[in-house]
């Protein structure tokens, strides 16, 4: 049934590894999908042996809108980023069209984007505002580990203040409500790991969990959910590990990034969850030191990313 979903995938930054990881998924991948690829051909001829495929299960759509003559890979350009959102302007008209049924996104500068003055501090942000949802969720997960975050591209010293009882409510339900229609886990098993060390040991370091987030569980336990916490954060993690937890709410970004890229970074994907369609991307960034050196390109997180977006909508589609 894969072989039937039409999967979209943008090439994120030119500058970047997109262009290499894309060309490298879609080989590996041939006949999983079909295939709707958008960036730019001169790009693309960049990053490898790339020729307009004649296969009926790949596309490809070139906006031609990056310099070829003074393109070059690993540069931090207005340029660049403009074209990265280009490619997924393009994927949202094709998806309000149901010409694809998913979409898969390769890496994007934050830098690059808001040099060409876009006020958007990643994918997330921009693909909630055009789909004129309010509340979406960013799950990372690989192949032994699930966190949703409740804070996601956040300075650290703001990431207290941004801790509320609406906001971890909010999280927690979209969460569970994707975990039993994207994951068909029946009764989710949710822990929330605290902010502070040892959770704040009662109090003792920090306030948040005892005035915040002890009480906002409280509330949202009378729905009938599985919740445990808050605990610890290493403890919430190794229990999970174990498979005590089908999924962790993170309070920040690098409360999750780090056990997953520990456990397994080549299996790590991003899901972006309250969204209209499914949308997900691998566990990295551009990775510009080596984009001039395609061959080094490892295609393995965004590979499981177009895995995971075809499972999820036939997930989807059952539920």
């Amino acid at each position: 049934m894969s072989s039937k979903i039409k999967v979209g995938l943008t090439i994120g930054d030119p500058a970047g590894i997109g262009p290499a990881i894309a060309l490298k998924a879609i080989k590996r991948l041939a006949g999983f999908a079909e295939f709707t690829l958008i960036g730019d051909a001169g790009v693309m001829k960049s990053a490898g042996a790339f020729r307009s495929s004649g296969k009926r299960d790949i596309k490809f759509i070139d906006l031609k809108n990056v310099d070829r003559k003074t393109f070059k890979f690993g540069k931090i350009k207005a340029e660049y980023g403009r074209a990265s959102v280009e490619y997924l302007d393009k994927a949202i008209g094709l998806l309000k069209r149901k010409e694809i049924d998913c979409l898969v996104t390769c890496p994007i500068s934050k830098e690059a984007i808001k040099a060409a003055g876009y006020n958007y501090t990643g994918h997330t942000e921009y693909l909630e505002k055009k789909a004129s949802v309010k509340n979406t969720v960013m799950m990372l997960i690989n192949s032994e580990l699930k966190f949703s975050l409740l804070t996601r591209h956040l300075q650290l010293r703001k990431v207290p203040a941004n801790i509320t009882q609406e906001r971890l409510r909010s999280t927690i339900l979209i969460t569970k409500l994707s975990l039993k229609k994207l994951f068909g886990i029946k009764r989710p098993r949710i822990v929330i790991c605290g902010l502070n060390p040892h959770a704040s040991d009662n109090g003792a370091i920090g306030k948040e969990e005892r005035e915040i987030i002890i009480p906002a569980l409280k509330k949202i336990r009378q729905k009938g959910l599985f919740l445990d916490g808050p605990l610890s954060a290493d403890v919430a993690i190794a229990r999970m590990k174990k498979k005590r937890y089908d999924c962790a709410i993170a309070m920040y970004h690098d409360q999750a990034l780090i056990p997953l890229k520990l456990t397994g970074a080549e299996s790590g994907v991003n899901i972006t969850l309250g969204l209209p369609f499914i949308r997900t991307s691998p566990l990295h960034g551009t990775a510009f030191d080596i984009a001039a050196r395609p061959h080094l390109a490892n295609p393995s997180s965004l590979i499981e990313a177009i895995k995971a977006a075809v499972k999820c909508t036939l997930s989807q589609r059952k539920n």
